[in-house]
């Protein structure tokens, strides 16, 4: 491919490649006739401004959203908590309220689901790994999940690479008429010393141009009694102090709209560990600084759109292992990325269009550790599409190539790798006045080791040979949306998936002489089959009293096949339950609002031989209540006060083995409106 011309030799080279497929859009706004500028401009705001909760028309398939008030009824106080409620979805969370939370979507693992924060992916070169619970709900409108990929018609090259995304939609500004700006002011306490306060202020800056600002702040010292042994413990080390700030300028034109936004997370916290063999407490600490700016510019004229995406990032992580007995750590590492983005669209007519997009990304991860080797990766995606609607018929095919290169400071870097992601994505709507869509999708990605994977040890391990990661991903399913305003049935949305998964060259860690440093290996085929099956429904009982209900339900099996003569050939793989569901009911009557929901996720095992007086992991659930009472203050405002229970049953539960969760737990917010 082209691109391998001057990747390696010249990597400027590559940034003046994007800044030209950046200025040519831009230079060639003049020469497009706008022949259709009314009908152009109001499919684009239909696209870009979704009406949240409403199927968004643009995509061949529509994804799984979490919004507006469903969103806020969940007992959840992060992205984290929340995303538990969609089908097929686990997440991995290591104890407390400053544990790690990572995201892993069908059994394909965490480092193969991409996570995008207002349309750009956050990354994580050094573990690929995202920490959803630093993602607050006080400025998240909406939270959509898809499974294989997004399917617009303007998205970057990115968006084609996951197996597997997340989006996470902030709040974007809307006024009344005779307002100019809003105010939302929340405070949160409760259990674990909990006191989180957090203010949202949106202005009107011009007719055109509006700013976002967020700040929150939150303080637990995390204790939690636990039972172990026929013992009761406390829970320590969970402590968490964070700072969120966060600003955006939203401007919009007749045909488009830009953005630009800044964002800061800062935070220490205690990492709690894991409770085993006579161990109860663990004094490791880590302090994260997650900084980015990134900015957007969307724009349609006639038949022709493009979208330019920047992005910079730097992280700061300082890591505190003061166990002198094992290993004394003490490393700071810092990355930095430079992101940038070109997607450009073509419209045919009113069935076919077309679009290429083109991203560049830079990573470079520093740290004092001894003999560290600075590694430096460029990346180049390329992903062209193509969109056919009929009548009845949809279908999107798309092709992204991928070039890798690397450089280390000290050392042998890999050698450069090639990877092509295609994809196919059809659907079928057999019936005129029976709104049922028949689905299905195939697709093929890779995801390429991370930081740590292949340098964490340096090259003396050879871990710089290792191969990226392959998921082919098969499913098929139908889905039911039903929309009656003003009937009892107001919304039905029912959806059922099959689906089959194979993961190839799977990334593992396997133990040396030292607990702390591990060598990566490829090792692993994994074969995964399941069915999802997914129910939201909105149903108006009376005047005033309307019920919601969601439903979803996960059957998983995910089987290690790599080799037929191994003790494990067959097995389970660890932390993939058979069977998981959540069920939440949301009842509102004129000012009240009371919620109810479940989570359950079944037996599975933590360990590849799945030996039952060893690798056994019991199932869990937790059942959690809420009440909810909305003040109207005149002129003031708005005062909704909201109390939450989590738990209510007091069950003992692991959702990592050894890393004990909270029993009942409460927790109170008091949040206004102006």
């Amino acid at each position: 491919m082209v691109f391998s011309l001057t990747m390696k030799s010249n990597p400027i080279t590559i940034i003046i490649i994007i800044l030209q497929a950046f200025i040519a859009p831009i230079a060639s706004q003049e020469t497009v006739k706008d022949t259709i500028k009314d009908t152009v401009a109001q499919a684009y705001n239909i696209e870009e401004f979704e009406i949240v909760g409403k199927k968004n028309i643009s995509e061949i398939i529509p994804p799984r959203r979490l919004s507006g008030i469903t969103l806020q009824n969940l007992n959840s106080q992060s992205v984290a908590d929340a995303v538990r409620y969609f089908s097929g979805v686990q997440v991995k969370d290591y104890g407390g309220i400053g544990g790690l939370k990572t995201i892993n979507i069908r059994s394909m693992g965490t480092q193969q689901m991409g996570v995008f924060y207002d349309g750009i992916q956050m990354g994580n070169a050094q573990n690929g790994q995202v920490d959803l619970g630093r993602f607050s709900l006080d400025n998240i409108e909406s939270i959509s999940i898809y499974n294989g990929q997004k399917s617009s018609l303007l998205q970057s090259a990115k968006d084609y690479g996951s197996a597997g995304t997340i989006y996470l939609n902030t709040r974007r500004p809307v006024f009344a008429e005779d307002k100019t700006f809003n105010i939302n002011a929340r405070l949160k306490t409760g259990s674990f010393g909990l006191v989180n306060p957090s203010l949202l202020w949106q202005q009107k800056l011009t007719s055109n141009i509006n700013l976002s600002t967020s700040v929150e702040y939150m303080y637990a010292n995390g204790r939690y009694p636990f039972t172990r042994y026929d013992t009761t413990l406390v829970r320590t080390n969970s402590d968490i102090r964070a700072l969120r700030t966060e600003a955006t300028l939203y401007g919009y034109t007749p045909r488009g709209e830009w953005k630009a936004q800044i964002y800061n997370y800062n935070s220490e916290r205690g990492l709690p560990g894991y409770i085993a063999r006579n161990l109860f407490e663990h004094h490791d600490r880590q302090w994260d600084n997650n900084f980015f700016v990134q900015s957007s510019i969307r724009q349609a004229f006639g038949k022709y759109s493009f979208l330019v995406n920047a992005k910079y990032a730097n992280d700061y992580l300082h890591y505190i292992q003061p166990d002198s007995i094992t290993m004394y750590i003490n490393n700071i590492y810092r990355q930095q990325e430079l992101y940038l983005s070109a997607a450009q669209g073509y419209t045919v007519n009113k069935i076919l269009d077309f679009s290429l997009s083109v991203d560049y990304q830079y990573n470079f991860l520093a740290s004092d550790m001894l003999g560290f080797v600075y590694p430096s990766r460029h990346s180049l995606f390329a992903a062209a599409s193509g969109n056919l609607r009929l009548k009845r018929f949809k279908i999107q095919s798309a092709f992204m190539a991928n070039l890798i290169t690397e450089s280390l400071r000290y050392g042998t870097a890999t050698p450069d790798r090639q990877a092509y992601s295609p994809s196919l994505i059809a659907t079928y709507s057999p019936f005129d006045y029976f709104p049922i869509t028949l689905r299905s999708f195939v697709k093929r990605s890779f995801r390429m080791p991370n930081f740590n994977d292949l340098y964490y040890v340096g090259t003396m391990l050879g871990a710089s040979r290792l191969k990226p990661e392959f998921v082919n991903q098969v499913d098929l399913g139908a889905e039911y949306i039903l929309k009656k305003q003003g009937k009892l049935v107001r919304n039905l949305n029912i959806a059922v998936d099959a689906y089959y998964n194979e993961v190839t060259d799977k990334i593992v860690a396997v133990p040396t002489s030292s607990s702390f440093r591990w060598t990566m290996t490829n090792i692993g085929f994994v074969k995964i089959a399941g069915v999802d099956v997914s129910f939201d429904g909105e149903f108006r009982l009376a005047k005033n009293l309307y019920i919601n209900a969601l439903a979803n339900y996960s059957y998983q099996n995910a089987r290690d096949f790599t080799d037929k003569e191994s003790t494990v050939y067959k097995k389970f793989i660890p932390y993939a339950p058979l069977h998981s569901f959540t069920i939440a009911f949301n009842i509102n009557y004129n000012a009240f609002r009371f919620n109810y929901c479940v989570i359950y996720t079944g037996e599975r095992y933590n360990g590849a031989a799945n030996r039952p007086d060893i690798d056994y992991v019991e199932p869990w659930y937790t059942h959690d209540i809420s009440l909810g009472y909305n003040f109207v203050l005149g002129r003031l405002g708005k005062l909704y006060v909201n109390a939450d229970v989590n738990n209510i049953f007091n069950q003992q539960y692991d959702v990592v083995l050894n890393y004990p969760m909270p029993g009942t737990n409460f927790k109170i917010s008091a949040s206004w409106k102006f």
